[in-house]
């Protein structure tokens, strides 16, 4: 045996230099005579194990990953219930909508014909602005019916114009649910009645992507709403497909794999935004929004610990800054579109300030 060999004892927590009465005691208690002789090395390296298997089985974060604050959890847990009550991915309410016509080659002939020089420059210019992109519809009814739209193959840019209704007819839907979700939220409802209206306004379609993307399916490009199924057919590719920012956004939330917690945090830093046009109650709107944002860097350090998540928020903060900026490019494409072909709705007029009213 060698001189300074030692002995770990599990009862007593401890090492021990080996005698004839420590080797009987271990050995009494079963233990076979390899186990007990560590060297001081290797009695540290299964202390630190034990306490690894520990905090693994408690599930205690690392050093620095402090919990979330009732105050936090609260404002979590009012958000989530809020959004359960208020969004409804598969459209289940969703009914009389508008459908798609479905083109002829006799209405291609005949609406090229009665185009007038003006009219054929601005579907030109539509056709640049949408890139391309085809949108396909799939609806599947109750008796197992299945009913599809796929735009025409030709391209002058007056083919969207069929599917314009029904697009406004689904986003008005959506619109209705994120007012819902925001009349909800205690923190909004003490906001003034002016101040409401003007975030309204200018966030509803940003608050609406985050909820849509969880409805996004990644590999097909389709929304999957229900009964309703709506497919991206890019004419250019792939490649052109990315040169949408909007579509663009829908990847990256679902490459991140976010979490229910982190999307509603999303919609809520948005909403409170203190420089929105027409709002008041800049102050108040900043110390919420920094709440809102607060918690969610907690939560991502909390649930999230290591380095592969380091970046999380600063990547969710640049998702939100691209969204307002998707915003302003997506109101221009609807005011040019609506000057060619009426189609919005009464709330998306007003929420997109087609009119006056």
């Amino acid at each position: 045996m060698k001189r300074n060999a030692r002995l770990w004892c599990p009862f007593q927590k401890g090492t021990y230099e080996i005698t004839r009465k420590t080797r009987r005691q271990c050995q009494a208690s079963r233990l076979p005579p390899a186990a007990v002789i560590m060297s001081d090395m290797a009695v540290e390296q299964k202390r630190a194990l034990i306490r690894r298997k520990k905090r693994e089985r408690i599930g205690t974060q690392p050093p620095g990953a402090k919990a979330l604050t009732e105050e936090q959890q609260m404002m979590i847990r009012e958000l989530i219930t809020t959004q359960m009550k208020t969004s409804d991915g598969i459209f289940t309410h969703f009914k009389n909508f508008r459908l798609p016509e479905v083109f002829s080659s006799a209405h291609k002939t005949e609406s090229l014909q009665t185009q007038s020089n003006a009219e054929a420059a601005k579907w030109s210019k539509i056709r640049e602005d949408l890139c391309s992109v085809k949108v396909s519809l799939q609806l599947r009814g109750e008796d197992g019916s299945i009913w599809n739209y796929k735009p025409p193959a030709y391209n002058s840019g007056k083919e969207i114009s069929s599917l314009l209704p029904h697009m406004a007819d689904a986003s008005t839907y959506m619109f209705k649910g994120i007012i819902n979700f925001a009349k909800v939220i205690s923190y909004f409802r003490d906001l003034l009645i002016k101040d409401q209206i003007s975030l309204l306004k200018a966030a509803t379609f940003e608050l609406c992507q985050p909820r849509l993307n969880t409805v996004f399916n990644a590999e097909t490009r389709t929304w999957e709403c229900g009964q309703l199924s709506y497919c991206l057919d890019p004419a250019g590719g792939f490649q052109q497909l990315l040169l949408e920012p909007i579509l663009k956004f829908h990847y990256m939330p679902k490459k991140l794999q976010l979490h229910k917690e982190e999307y509603v945090l999303m919609q809520a830093i948005s909403l409170f935004s203190p420089d929105r046009p027409g709002v008041g109650q800049c102050r108040l709107l900043d110390q919420l929004q920094e709440r809102f944002a607060i918690t969610l860097k907690a939560y991502i350090k909390y649930s999230r610990p290591g380095p592969a998540h380091r970046f999380l928020f600063l990547k969710i903060m640049a998702m939100l800054t691209e969204l307002r900026s998707i915003k302003v490019q997506h109101t221009q494409r609807l005011l040019r579109l609506q000057d060619i072909h009426p189609f919005a709705t009464q709330l998306t007029q007003k929420l997109f300030s087609f009119t006056n009213g």
